[in-house]
């Protein structure tokens, strides 16, 4: 892509950041996101084809790029490692702004909506390959999970990460590990 183009389009995402950080994603126009990003509304057309493209597309990008950092090969397919799950939260940790504005926003639906779709994804593909517990409903297994996942980090994120990506990882990891260990205690 060409750098002007490149330039343009990180300028419309910037200025819309800016933006959902002052104001609510309904109230936001295609004219205040030209304005603030200095170009024109055609400008904005060519690279999205509404705010709400334009959200869903940035959304994707983050949490592609969440998947990228914090998932090494061997762990796309498997559930993550404690070490991922560092990645992950330590990457968290670095875009606090991002996921705290995108969490905080009464549209937060759709980024929640995002991340529990990618999770399902992931789940689903992992527990496919495994044998489940007979007296475990893969559904309920996996809506558990993602439940329990997207929540913890959800809480996190919205309360200005109170612990460190460390003690988080121990905890989460602890729980997940005490909840299939003492099923296969009784």
């Amino acid at each position: 892509m060409d750098r002007r183009i490149q330039k343009s389009r990180q300028a419309i995402i910037d200025a819309f950041m800016r933006l959902m950080s002052e104001k609510e994603f309904e109230s936001i126009t295609i004219n205040q996101i030209a304005e603030e990003a200095n170009v024109n509304r055609g400008t904005v057309y060519l690279h999205f084809k509404d705010k709400y493209d334009l959200r869903d597309q940035h959304l994707e990008a983050q949490i592609n790029q969440l998947l990228h950092k914090c998932m090494s090969e061997d762990n796309m397919v498997h559930l993550p490692s404690k070490t991922a799950l560092l990645r992950t939260f330590e990457y968290l940790e670095q875009h606090a702004s991002f996921y705290s504005l995108m969490l905080k926003s009464k549209g937060n639906t759709v980024f929640r909506n995002q991340m529990e779709s990618m999770f399902r994804q992931r789940l689903s593909e992992h527990l496919d390959s495994i044998n489940l517990d007979g007296e475990l409903n893969r559904d309920i297994t996996v809506q558990f999970l993602i439940s329990a996942a997207v929540g913890v980090l959800e809480w996190w994120i919205i309360r200005s990460m109170p612990y460190p990506a460390s003690v988080m990882v121990e905890q989460f990891w602890n729980l997940l590990n005490q909840g299939v260990g003492s099923e296969k205690s009784k």
